[in-house]
């Protein structure tokens, strides 16, 4: 197999993300249980998109060649599965889902094994093929920068620095369905009460194998966000020739790396998870001032730039609620209003702005697409994941199903772009 095949391993991994996004969003509007569309929306969306373009990408960073140019083609049927399998295990009977699910005559232990054995060879294939890629090259010290980039090598050794991290809570984040699908194992470690003369700690148990929302938050923030900060940090000051400051970028990875382990070690609120939480909220913050000051000192002007800057704006909101949450500083009824704001909001803008730049609108030629219909997408999905979260903080459900909808148009039209040129590209 040559590195072709790579190319369309991984424009496959994007557009079956760009389909996963109107799944998730037409899931949200019938009222499908929080559970399954954040599989929809994290593990389908997101991650088939990161899946696709790191594959792409990474190697590159780190100077190499992917070593298996296959193994996108192979993960890619075992992320689907998985996705699949995880999303019927996690349906409600009650749910618009439950009677198709019923039907198929398995039982949600036997979705729950198929989705997170399936999802976790995948990602074991992923894991895999790039550790074995990048081998003599782990602390990414060889960035491939050279030329008028030269001085922005420290800033690329500080971003590929992060990627072995990420790898390694993608692992962590992806075997805890396993373990939930074949065991009862429950890891947990006591931190008995510490005294420091006047400084005193409570005693915590912290968990490693994390369940639910503590689980997802291992792929969320541990793999999905700190990756984002490991690409973007090479990416975007590329796009917007600019240089980002090296002590925002050094606090965002920094933060950013070791954040989500405290945050999903100690998840029901104690001090740890106050550090994390805190850490996670300073990362974030790092990286969305990073980008909107690079936007706006930018003399370019893309759509996928505006998309990607109110992407990083969408992270510190999405975040602030978050931390507040965790703190008990507001109402766990906004939930639903966190999870959106970050998987669409803040990691979705900012791929649909990062996927403009890769395949630009202004080159289709299929009715319907070019820069403004891409700007109106972009547009939508800002606006309506903003309505949606007002209807969520007013508890009124008109206004979030309004929001929900005008997401859902949103998407359709990201999906309608990046489609078409992928068809003309073929």
């Amino acid at each position: 197999m040559t590195a072709g095949a790579t190319t369309r391993g991984a424009r496959a991994f994007v557009a079956v993300g760009v389909g996963w996004f109107v799944c998730w969003n037409l899931a949200v509007l019938a009222g499908v249980s929080r559970p399954a569309t954040v599989v929809l929306g994290l593990y389908g969306f997101v991650f088939s998109v990161i899946f696709g373009k790191a594959y792409a990408l990474v190697p590159s960073y780190f100077d190499r060649q992917l070593a298996a140019p296959s193994a996108p083609l192979v993960h890619l049927p075992l992320a689907v599965l998985g996705v699949l399998g995880l999303v019927a295990a996690r349906v409600h009977p009650t749910d618009p889902l439950g009677g198709a699910v019923e039907t198929v005559g398995l039982t949600g232990s036997q979705w729950l094994a198929i989705g997170a054995v399936a999802w976790f060879t995948g990602v074991c294939v992923f894991v895999g093929t790039l550790a074995w890629t990048v081998r003599d090259n782990l602390s990414g010290a060889e960035t491939g920068t050279a030329g008028p980039n030269r001085h922005r090598e420290p800033v690329d050794r500080a971003a590929n620095a992060v990627v072995p991290v990420v790898g390694l809570y993608l692992l962590w984040g992806s075997f805890v369905p396993v373990l939930d699908a074949l065991t009862d194992v429950r890891g947990t470690i006591s931190i008995p009460r510490v005294e420091l003369g006047s400084l005193s700690v409570e005693s915590t148990t912290l968990v490693l194998v994390p369940a639910g929302a503590a689980g997802s938050h291992v792929l969320a923030a541990g793999t999905a966000t700190l990756l984002l900060f490991g690409i973007g940090f090479r990416l975007l000051p590329r796009f917007l020739v600019g240089t980002p400051r090296l002590a925002l970028v050094v606090i965002a990875l920094s933060a950013g790396a070791v954040a989500p382990a405290l945050l999903v070690a100690d998840f029901q609120g104690g001090a740890i998870f106050a550090v994390g939480a805190t850490l996670l909220a300073v990362a974030i913050v790092a990286y969305g001032l990073t980008v909107v000051e690079l936007v706006l000192a930018s003399e370019r002007d893309r759509v996928g730039h505006r998309a990607i800057a109110v992407g990083g704006a969408f992270g510190i909101v999405a975040v602030g609620i978050g931390w507040a949450m965790g703190l008990g500083h507001v109402d766990l009824g906004l939930a639903d209003a966190h999870y959106r704001l970050a998987i669409g909001g803040f990691l979705g803008l900012t791929i649909v702005g990062v996927t403009y730049q890769f395949y630009p609108p202004a080159i289709g030629e299929t009715v319907g697409v070019g820069n403004r219909s891409a700007g109106a997408g972009a547009l939508a999905l800002a606006a309506g994941f903003v309505v949606e979260a007002a209807g969520t903080w007013l508890t009124d459900a008109d206004v979030e199903r309004l929001g929900a909808v005008i997401v859902l148009i949103g998407s359709i039209g990201y999906a309608w772009i990046l489609l078409s040129i992928f068809v003309e590209r073929r």
